[in-house]
């Protein structure tokens, strides 16, 4: 079990990120991370331990940007140390992942995308995802993500950004928790309500292979096949 957050907004993205995995801090000990989307580029911290060791060396080395996601995890696949934490990232630096679940058939997508070029960094399940969005990347994020869930077996929860698409975060799930949180000129994608109690006032629920798209100003949400509609619900 691992917690994930996704914000986008005006506010300091590490500061609202740090404080929602605060929230979450019970889903995950074993490390955290955050990646903030800066100047069409994106910037990351991720360290072992508790969040506390997080928090201290961003004091030291502040991240920022409005928009951006975060982690705490709870080791599956790989130990915990740097290279396994979350955010993971593709090959270029562009996209970066958190993701909450385990991925079943990790080391047959990882073969194959090693043999098409990609390098991977960890041991973890999670990894396929970046380079999976990646390569269906064509300017279009929630695509990419439908096309990369489709070949998923297994249960995840993501959160992911793109160098390329500022003030927008992406999420899905399937088995395992992930909610949109609604607030004023502002965002979030959570594994728990009260990761985003401080800021939302509505909640949408998202069902099983269910993407939601999130600006600060819209939530979008399809399912796998690319069909829209809308829900919430209100705290």
């Amino acid at each position: 079990m691992c917690g994930i957050i996704g914000y986008t907004g005006k506010c300091d993205a590490a500061g609202v990120l740090v404080n929602g995995l605060k929230r979450l801090e019970y889903r995950g000990y074993d490390s955290a991370g955050i990646a903030v989307l800066h100047d069409h580029s994106i910037a990351f911290s991720k360290k072992p331990g508790k969040l506390y060791v997080l928090t201290d060396e961003l004091k030291r080395f502040p991240l920022e940007g409005t928009s951006g996601i975060g982690h705490v995890r709870w080791a599956t696949h790989g130990i915990p140390n740097g290279p396994n934490a979350h955010p993971h990232l593709d090959c270029k630096g562009r996209i970066a992942v958190v993701h909450n679940g385990i991925i079943e058939n990790h080391q047959a997508l990882k073969k194959a995308l090693m043999r098409e070029g990609h390098k991977f960094t960890s041991d973890t399940d999670t990894e396929v995802i970046p380079h999976l969005i990646e390569k269906h990347y064509k300017g279009d994020l929630p695509e990419a993500v439908r096309k990369t869930i489709n070949l998923l077996k297994g249960s995840y929860a993501i959160c992911c950004i793109h160098a390329n698409e500022p003030d927008k975060v992406v999420g899905a799930r399937y088995d395992s928790p992930l909610i949109a949180g609604i607030g004023k000129d502002e965002n979030f994608l959570a594994s728990d309500i009260p990761a985003v109690l401080d800021h939302a006032k509505d909640v949408i629920f998202l069902e099983n292979s269910e993407i939601a798209e999130i600006t600060p100003g819209s939530v979008k949400i399809i399912d796998r096949e690319n069909k829209k509609y809308e829900k919430s619900y209100s705290i």
